[in-house]
């Protein structure tokens, strides 16, 4: 398994950087190579992506969710197997600190060697790069979930 951890300081309270988190359908609109994300319940996401040209489909879970501290996911495929969490800090009233830590099994060669050369460090610091700019221009949330997920939770 391969890992990343990143941040980033946003110029919007607490609130509204974790509330426009929640609404995952909105992230092919900041994170390169999410061409889709579909909310199928509470808990479950189905992702299409396509990175170096490689397409794929997969279905993550939220495993633990705690209004404007954190959420935890994992990955519910074969194909993808991943699992993260990003946090959320207040640093005053209008700013907030957003960490990202994924933990990832690169497929296949182009993956690997991907890996390797750190272009994924590279697309999540620039993910959250364009987070910051697309809640900082909004400066409102476009949504937000706020209830509670806990581990084992059905």
């Amino acid at each position: 398994m391969s890992m990343v951890q990143e941040s980033v300081e946003v110029d919007v309270p607490l609130h509204t950087a974790y509330n426009q988190w929640t609404q995952f359908e909105d992230f092919p609109r900041f994170m390169e190579g999410v061409e889709e994300v579909t909310q199928i319940d509470e808990r479950h996401n189905h992702w299409k992506t396509k990175v170096a040209g490689v397409r794929r489909e997969f279905d993550t879970e939220i495993v633990d969710q705690l209004p404007d501290e954190k959420i935890a996911w994992r990955t519910i495929d074969d194909e993808v197997s991943q699992m993260g969490v990003v946090t959320f800090e207040r640093l005053d009233d209008r700013h907030t600190r957003v960490r990202l830590a994924m933990e990832f099994e690169p497929g296949g060669l182009a993956e690997r060697a991907g890996d390797l050369m750190g272009m994924v460090d590279r697309q999540v610091k620039g993910d959250l790069r364009r987070f910051k700019s697309f809640i900082e221009e909004r400066g409102v949330e476009g949504g937000g979930w706020r209830g509670r997920i806990t581990p084992g939770q059905s």
